[in-house]
């Protein structure tokens, strides 16, 4: 039965991150354990672990080991970036807080889209609720938003712009000030990452598989130019974390700054062009294991006509 298979699911899995901000300035930091966070994370566990018996008593579409594994472990980094002392760190440390994020948008989210878990938790609804929800997605409107949402290039574009538009100096300052604004900044990243690695690992990576990875160098520019930014500033850009001084390990907060854009621009980038890469090399195999659709088809088509 297939229940929800193309609505909006990274919704559903990221309210651990919009359900709380970083705690107080000051704090040391230690294992977050509010309920408002750790109750979302719960019921995504508990609703996963529900809807893999029932399909595999009901259904021969059951989760295999490899999607029970890719969700535990995007599940597994999530839940240790909220609420790990990692979490707590951000709030004295740029580059804890840049970390938390790249582990965020960078580690869990394409794990998670890896598990394909929306249609497992739909199994754990009660079957009217459930069938509600199936009927949600056939919505002419839900559908259409979905479509854009985890197209390649809409994707890429949605996921550039929370980025850039975040790590602006006002925007960033808000979120620092402001729980709701915080817990605002951290949805705009997991639901635009979710957007973005679901359009990158679908099968739009097979059937447009030079768009895609277009699309994943693209965004590895895109990060590593604000990193290079950041790594190469001589003045701290968010005056919150400046005026804290010396960061838990020792930094000032413009040796703070710099390590933190080290971090968006090296691993983000790497992250992004070993998937490129990967996408191109599983093309090329494809080319040479059918050469009558494959680049070599040319070069046969040239030689027969001469």
């Amino acid at each position: 039965m297939r229940v929800l298979t193309r609505a909006p699911w990274p919704l559903l899995l990221a309210l651990p991150c919009a359900a709380q901000a970083h705690p107080e300035a000051g704090a040391t930091p230690g294992w977050t354990f509010d309920p408002w966070l750790v109750a979302p994370l719960l019921l995504a566990a508990v609703s996963f672990t529900l809807g893999t018996a029932r399909l595999r008593q009901r259904s021969r579409h059951a989760p295999g080991t490899a999607r029970v594994a890719a969700f535990t472990a995007g599940w597994g980094v999530l839940a240790a970036a909220l609420l790990s002392p990692l979490h707590a760190a951000g709030e004295r440390s740029f580059a804890a807080h840049m970390l938390e994020h790249e582990l965020l948008m960078l580690v869990a989210a394409p794990l998670l889209v890896l598990g394909h878990p929306l249609g497992v938790f739909a199994w754990s609804l009660p079957a009217p609720l459930r069938r509600r929800c199936g009927g949600l997605q056939r919505q002419a409107v839900v559908a259409a938003a979905w479509r854009l949402f985890t197209r390649p290039l809409p994707a890429t574009l949605l996921q550039a712009m929370a980025l850039w538009l975040w790590h602006a100096p006002g925007p960033f300052q808000l979120a620092l000030a402001h729980p709701a604004w915080h817990a605002a900044q951290h949805l705009c990243f997991l639901v635009t990452a979710l957007g973005f690695w679901t359009a990158m690992l679908d099968r739009r990576a097979r059937t447009q598989p030079m768009l895609v990875a277009g699309c994943l160098f693209a965004t590895s520019l895109v990060g590593g130019a604000l990193g290079a930014l950041m790594a190469f500033s001589w003045s701290a850009w968010y005056p919150l974390y400046a005026n804290l001084g010396m960061t838990p390990l020792g930094l000032d907060p413009v040796g703070d700054q710099q390590l933190a854009g080290l971090l968006m621009w090296i691993p983000g980038g790497l992250v992004h062009v070993g998937v490129a890469l990967a996408i191109l090399a599983r093309l090329l195999r494809d080319a040479d294991a059918h050469p009558l659709t494959g680049p070599h088809a040319v070069a046969a088509a040239r030689q027969n006509r001469a």
